[in-house]
């Protein structure tokens, strides 16, 4: 039985048309499978549909089809033009309800970025809001229909637009639940491996020279398929597999863009913000005892320590300059995860008056753990050695409502799927004693969350 409100009418957007209004109608849902309900827009909304669930698994969100899109090729300026944008589509939004529409998406990495490849023709900036928005939030699922037309009477395009509603629920709560097999992987091919291995001489030799004190060189790993791909069959695998992680997936057009991340950026909830520092990491180990023995020589290494030490220290710089009552704890501690180990310390701080998510999101993009110290010197040796581009690939990903709250997770331990292809990527930290073997191989267990949901061989 569905428990029917409706809320969120007519909003103005100046920035838009005149006359634009943004209809939003919510209903409660009994019981919904997230996934079902992704894969129930396979057939009309391929290409437009996201999915995210946070790290502790008290909200997910499923979107489909575009209700609107903001997206931009404005370098710096991209992050202040989504958030203008955001702010004229929702300006005078008026709600009886506490649910809100969520805008989500994510900003490519590097703006300055132009290698030809899989992310070509991708936008700096690509956000989307859905048609169909599913909320689960603490065991309670809503479906939202978001409208947002300059047309005079739209009536009749909601009323289609519930129909279209009720069928994909129907879908989603009646139809079983589809169990979904591994892809079959007919090559695997490591692009420029040499240069990677080559870079990592050359970067080291750039820090020992003191061009920077750290960056951060990332690779790919290329899968072809026997069959074509689909984003919900891959998506049900990284779910099952990565319960620990933030999970998500993003499609625009034939891409799917896809990954589990242990690494928060920014979270906002009433004006309370939140980071995770995470740097320096070491495998799992086959039982508890070599497990807790790496993991204490992970707390004892100093490269990974000294790692670690440029992220919280420039997280806690971000934050006391947005931020008030900041707290940081002294010493960092060990975040495990299914096949990877990392060095983790929270940061946590008040807005203060003025400051956004979106404005932190800036500030923090790209962290010393994806990018390197300091940030412009490090930038300058990536696009000089780093022979791909990264795309969305270890940058911001996420939602915000039209409250100000959100959250941003970093798309690492993350995948674009095209097709019958798969582009896997992963990078570590090059500081002046680093080994190019040694990096090599801590990229393969990086590549191990996404590769093992691919269907691949995971070796130790």
């Amino acid at each position: 039985m569905q428990q029917k409100w409706y809320n969120a009418t007519e909003v103005e957007a100046s920035s838009l048309n005149a006359g634009t209004i943004f209809y939003m109608e919510t209903i409660e849902v009994s019981r919904l499978s997230a996934l079902a309900f992704f894969a129930a827009g396979e057939e009309s909304y391929k290409g437009q549909r996201y999915f995210w669930q946070n790290r502790e698994k008290t909200l997910t969100l499923v979107g489909l089809g575009h209700a609107h899109i903001i997206e931009n090729n404005l370098s710096n300026m991209r992050f202040d033009q989504v958030e203008e944008q955001w702010k004229q589509l929702t300006k005078n939004i008026v709600t009886e309800e506490k649910l809100q529409p969520i805008l989500f998406g994510g900003f490519t990495f590097d703006p300055e970025n132009t290698t030809a490849g899989e992310w070509s023709g991708f936008p700096e900036s690509y956000f989307t809001v859905a048609t169909y928005q599913l909320m689960i939030r603490n065991d309670k699922a809503y479906v939202s229909i978001h409208l947002i037309t300059d047309g005079e009477n739209a009536a009749p395009q909601f009323e289609e637009l519930r129909k279209q509603r009720d069928h994909l629920i129907h879908a989603a709560q009646v139809k079983e639940v589809k169990t979904y097999v591994k892809p079959q992987i007919t090559s695997y091919s490591e692009p420029h491996k040499e240069a990677y291995l080559q870079s990592i001489d050359a970067v080291t030799a750039k820090i020992k020279a003191q061009e920077a004190d750290k960056v951060v060189i990332a690779r790919s790993l290329a899968l072809r398929f026997e069959d074509a791909v689909s984003s919900p069959q891959i998506l049900s695998h990284v779910v099952n597999e990565q319960p620990e992680s933030y999970l998500f997936g993003v499609e625009r057009g034939d891409m799917l863009f896809f990954g589990a991340s242990p690494e928060r950026l920014v979270k906002v909830e009433n004006g309370r913000a939140h980071s995770s520092c995470i740097a320096g990491s070491i495998k799992r180990g086959a039982a508890a005892d070599e497990d807790q023995a790496l993991g204490e020589s992970l707390l004892q290494d100093n490269k990974n320590r000294g790692e670690h030490h440029y992220v919280v220290e420039m997280i806690t710089e971000t934050f006391e300059k947005n931020c008030t009552a900041v707290r940081v704890p002294q010493q960092p501690k060990l975040l495990k995860i299914r096949d990877i180990q990392h060095l983790y310390t929270p940061v946590e701080g008040q807005l203060a008056t003025g400051a956004t998510i979106l404005q932190l999101v800036k500030d923090l993009h790209p962290t010393p753990a994806l990018g390197g110290v300091p940030r412009e010197g490090s930038m300058k040796i990536i696009r000089e050695f780093e022979a791909m581009n990264r795309g969305l690939y270890a940058a911001p990903i996420g939602w915000l409502d039209a409250d100000g709250n959100g959250e941003f997770a970093v798309a690492i331990r993350s995948a674009a799927l095209l097709g019958n292809s798969a582009y896997l990527y992963a990078g570590g930290g090059i500081v002046a004693d680093s080994e190019a073997q040694s990096e090599y191989e801590e990229t393969l267990v990086k590549f191990r969350p996404m590769l093992r949901a691919l269907g691949g061989a995971v070796h130790e």
